[in-house]
């Protein structure tokens, strides 16, 4: 039996991420403690005070945060202790929505055109999720960019990298990332144009599945991802990628309910360097942004 200390943002200072938040969290300890491990999580709201103090009395841990925030929290994670997620340096540059497409774009992998007028997509630089997502003609504001707007179906792919031990870099190709499973994304665009996430359906298998797994893998790949990841498309005449999540996401409270292997035993096992090659799914599930999941 280890120590785990999972920590998740949201659950102490986001009111409108925190129903999420805490479905994700909820799920990982639930496996971890299938597992026969013990889990510990912060319980004030001074989040990086809370990881630097209990750190240090675990085997190993896990940040669950928004993209922003999420590389220096992991950062503190680090200094005392093994990290079972996305490292901190890898952590930061997919924060960088900017930085990220372009990295994206020079290896050849499909992403939405920067533009800079006309009806787009407009976003943050170091956004998360759709938060602050918009369609619309209308000018950026400070710390945002803007890119073609995709008319196409709304995917994720929900993946495990196992760590390369002993390796320090920014990229590398290790093992193929283990994908998890691929995920319908429930997106809505309001009358005032903000875009919404609702949730999704798990796991799907449209037409083009082994190009999206494909784009994916690749996208971890090159941006050095490590433990669990989401990458966000949209299939049009190609699969463009969208968003990189260097992160849990809400996916898993799906992927969990139709998954055999257990999650803490796989994001173990890829800290390693071992993560196994393949998992195995039965059934289909609807879940919400709110953690509920109903079998279909």
């Amino acid at each position: 039996m280890m120590k785990v200390l999972l920590a998740e943002y949201t659950t102490f200072h986001d009111p409108l991420l925190a129903p999420e938040g805490a479905a994700m969290l909820d799920v990982l300890k639930q496996s971890f403690e299938r597992c026969g491990h013990e889990v510990i999580s912060p319980v004030t709201r001074d989040f990086g005070s809370e990881i630097e103090r209990l750190a240090p009395c675990c085997e190993m841990g896990l940040v669950i945060a928004p993209d922003n925030l999420l590389p220096g929290f992991t950062m503190i994670l680090e200094q005392h202790t093994h990290n079972i997620g996305c490292g901190s340096m890898n952590a930061a540059l997919c924060a960088n929505k900017v930085r990220t497409a372009k990295i994206l774009r020079s290896h050849q992998v499909p992403v939405p055109d920067e533009i800079i007028a006309g009806k787009r997509v407009i976003k943050p630089v170091n956004g998360c999720g759709a938060q602050g997502v918009r369609l619309s003609d209308g000018p950026a504001g400070n710390g945002e960019f803007s890119q073609k707007f995709i008319d196409g179906e709304h995917f994720s792919v929900s993946l495990v990298a196992s760590h390369v031990v002993g390796e320090a870099c920014l990229y590398f190709s290790g093992n193929p990332p283990l994908a998890l499973a691929v995920n319908r994304q429930f997106i809505g665009i309001g009358a005032d144009g903000m875009f919404s996430y609702h949730g999704g359906e798990t796991p799907v298998h449209p037409s083009r599945e082994a190009e999206i797994v494909e784009t994916a893998g690749k996208v971890v790949g090159v941006l050095g991802c490590q433990g669990y990841c989401g990458v966000d498309v949209v299939v049009a005449d190609q699969v463009y990628v969208v968003d990189v999540n260097p992160r849990i996401t809400t996916s898993i409270v799906g992927i969990a309910a139709c998954m055999k292997e257990e999650i803490a035993d796989i994001l173990i096992a890829a800290s390693k360097g071992t993560a196994p090659g393949k998992v195995h799914l039965a059934g289909s599930v609807r879940f919400d942004n709110l953690g509920k999941v109903t079998p279909l």
